[in-house]
């Protein structure tokens, strides 16, 4: 029994780090990779990079989406599309088209 109580600030230590660090990550992960996963071709998008541009195809093969920006098509990782900033982009065109619609 006094070995456990030893161990155990290193157990809640462990325990900590699990709930406050490593669970949010993967969830984070799982997140990003279902938004990759659902996007479609007329999407509005940022890339991790900053680059703004609307999908225009996917290529499976490659595991890329092509984007058209002002400079032309561009091709693009999946993975380099960011979640948090295209989200903050199409919001308010969501919100306007309620609006329009009352």
């Amino acid at each position: 029994m006094e070995q456990l109580t030893q161990f155990a600030p290193i157990i809640l230590m462990f325990v900590v780090v699990y709930f406050f660090m490593i669970r949010p990550q993967m969830k984070r992960a799982k997140q990003e990779k279902s938004f990759a996963a659902e996007l479609k071709k007329g999407d509005r998008i940022i890339t991790k990079s900053g680059m703004h541009g609307k999908i225009l195809d996917f290529s499976d093969k490659n595991n890329s989406v092509i984007i058209e920006t002002g400079a032309g098509k561009i091709t693009f990782d999946r993975s380099s599309i960011s979640m948090e900033l295209s989200k903050k982009m199409n919001e308010p065109v969501a919100e306007k088209k309620v609006l329009e619609k009352k």
